[in-house]
């Protein structure tokens, strides 16, 4: 999170990035990291009708190759995806919308108690050929446990503004 100066001896907690902001081969270090618990991965299941017994049954879980609940992978996509908001796409004045993820890679397993890191490495920046004052920016992000093993990576695209031209320009 950076600040800006709004005022004298005033400023603004700043989220994101404009357009201009990105460049090929810059690499964000999402932070904090996320410490993801046993009751995160239960209620998402079921908040997401999730009811796979490797999530919500630790009788049947233990009795795998994993030997205890697996943190759903959706839970998982979630909380990375989030990390990467304030460097990304900010505030709603930078990013205007996701526009997809591709290639999502599960690389290793997440368990409870695990504190999840990620970080994205802008692949591609270029201008909107419809929107003459947004561009594209493309990033893969990849996640990793508290111990440095790969957990997941993604491709992720969003719709960005340009310096200027920013929904709700203050």
């Amino acid at each position: 999170m950076r600040s800006e100066e709004v005022g004298k001896q005033r400023y603004r907690a700043s989220y994101g990035r404009y357009l201009e902001d990105f460049k090929v081969g810059d690499i964000y270090e999402h932070r904090p990291g996320r410490t993801i618990t046993d009751a995160d991965n239960i209620q998402f299941s079921l908040l997401t009708m999730n009811f796979h017994p490797m999530h919500c049954d630790a009788h049947h879980a233990s009795k795998s190759e994993f030997g205890k609940l697996l943190v759903s992978s959706g839970l998982t996509i979630a909380i990375v995806l989030g990390m990467s908001v304030n460097d990304v796409s900010g505030r709603e004045r930078q990013a205007i919308a996701n526009l997809g993820w591709k290639e999502i890679k599960l690389t290793g397993p997440v368990f409870a108690g695990d504190t999840l890191y990620a970080e994205s490495e802008v692949l591609e920046v270029r201008e909107s050929k419809s929107r003459p004052t947004q561009g594209i920016v493309t990033g893969h992000t990849r996640a990793f446990n508290q111990d440095g093993k790969p957990v997941m990576n993604f491709i992720c695209t969003a719709l960005i503004a340009k310096r200027g031209h920013g929904i709700a320009e203050d």
